[in-house]
């Protein structure tokens, strides 16, 4: 009895409710003093546990708004604690134009856009990848196929995400053209934005199963139409507060904690601020996962990585310039270029993968590995120094390792290309199709039309 009790949705709901609770009692209501590792701990929980509370009002919103409503609202959303973070940034960033704070503020914010970019591919699809393979034998998911092992068995994806991985391609391909303006301009804003605009519509026109939810949203949906809508406007109201209030002293105290133990803050907010805001989204995909529902969960990271590439990079000249009070491209310095390049290259292999829409797990490791290589040389700032045909000893540091990696990236992801050709091809097509509704005749054509 007890058991049933503490599966009931309203637990989780009121358990994430609770991760808010300690920050906003002890600092937003009664103002008691905290260290600044409390601060992090505190806010940073805060922030997680608003995180699902504002994916759970978003996943119910879809019974009551009208679907290119839900979309786009969806999109914001999910990408809303990453946001607060670079928005802040941004901001501050355009307070005082031209001095030493004004050009942290501005690396600051790339860094934490790039970071969770870099992570939601780097560990979000290949950790979800195997964790799917390795749950199979126990949920029974059909959409892993086995083919002579664990390493080479493979998730295959559902042919509905055609059009988020043409999108997807398009925004990335553009994304390596943004550092090479020296900012990031409206001209940047208008064509990413555009891009998620136009993907909006093209998704409104294309044929959609309605997928029952489940857990916290299929039970909160089964209220009547009145208690459902409330209840979701008052999720969606005490997340966002909870984020406004928690955010900017957990990214600050990030940078404290960091410079304390002699970690620079660029690689606090590059690397664990994105956790506290990427792991809700990660854990939900996981519980799909465990429910033999693989394909949903791909679905959302995938959607997840579009919104967060077009919008989240889109928008920040135009916080960066509401601040200044005037137009103003937010500036890059080479850095951060590079940081930008290695996050469109990384992208780049990934769809690479992703065109035959399956994701085996030896191909889910090789995102991890060279996820994890990139990382601890960043984190760490080794040195190497290696010969290169033609150009002799290379040292490789700082943005030379970061055009490294994103140079290896991207001769994998072009090899494939070229290999897989005919399935980039495909996609397109599929993509035409589905938002004209006759996908299904895709599916019925003869394979010699592919």
């Amino acid at each position: 009895m007890v058991r049933r009790q503490l599966s009931h949705p309203l637990v989780a709901v009121f358990g994430a409710a609770l991760l808010t609770a300690p920050w906003l009692g002890l600092h937003t209501l009664f103002g008691v003093p905290l260290t600044t590792g409390t601060t992090v701990a505190l806010s940073g929980i805060a922030v997680l546990g608003a995180s699902f509370l504002l994916a759970w009002g978003a996943e119910t919103a879809e019974a009551d708004v009208p679907r290119a409503f839900a979309l786009a609202v969806l999109a914001v959303l999910a990408v809303a604690p990453e946001y607060a973070i670079d928005a802040l940034y941004a901001w501050e960033a355009g307070i005082n134009p031209g001095t030493p704070e004004s050009a942290e503020a501005a690396s600051l914010a790339v860094a934490n856009m790039t970071g969770a970019n870099r992570i939601l591919i780097g560990i979000g699809w290949s950790a979800i990848a195997l964790f799917t393979v390795y749950r199979a034998k126990v949920t029974g998911d059909t959409a892993v196929e086995s083919r002579g092992g664990f390493f080479s068995s493979v998730v295959n994806l559902d042919k509905d995400i055609s059009v988020e991985i043409l999108f997807l391609f398009a925004a990335t391909i553009y994304a390596f053209f943004v550092p090479l303006g020296g900012g990031i301009g409206a001209l940047d804003m208008a064509i990413l934005v555009g891009l998620y605009l136009a993907y909006i519509l093209a998704a409104i026109n294309a044929p959609h199963e309605h997928e029952e939810q489940i857990g916290v949203p299929a039970y909160l949906q089964s209220y009547p139409k009145f208690k459902r809508i409330a209840t979701t406007l008052t999720l969606f109201v005490f997340s966002g507060m909870v984020i406004l209030v928690a955010v900017e002293p957990f990214a600050h105290g990030l940078e404290d904690l960091g410079t304390a133990v002699g970690i620079p803050p660029f690689l606090m907010i590059q690397w664990v601020a994105p956790l506290a805001s990427e792991s809700p989204e990660l854990i939900v995909v996981a519980y799909l996962v465990n429910k033999a529902r693989s394909t949903a969960g791909f679905n959302a990271l995938i959607s997840s990585k579009l919104n967060q590439w077009t919008l989240l990079i889109g928008t920040l000249v135009l916080v960066y310039s509401l601040s200044l009070g005037f137009y103003a491209p937010l500036p890059l310095d080479v850095h951060q270029q590079g940081e930008i390049w290695l996050t469109a290259a990384q992208s780049y292999f990934a769809l690479a993968l992703l065109i035959t829409f399956s994701l085996s797990v030896r191909e889910a490791l090789a995102l991890l590995v060279l996820f994890l290589a990139q990382f601890v040389y960043s984190v760490t700032g080794m040195v190497v120094t290696l010969p290169i045909p033609g150009l002799g000893m290379v040292t490789f540091d700082g943005p030379t390792a970061l055009f490294g990696f994103s140079v290896i990236y991207m001769v994998l992801g072009t090899a494939l290309f070229v290999l897989r050709r005919h399935e980039l091809a495909k996609v397109a097509r599929l993509s035409i199709r589905r938002v004209r509704g006759d996908y299904e005749r895709e599916e019925s054509a003869p394979a010699a039309n592919d």
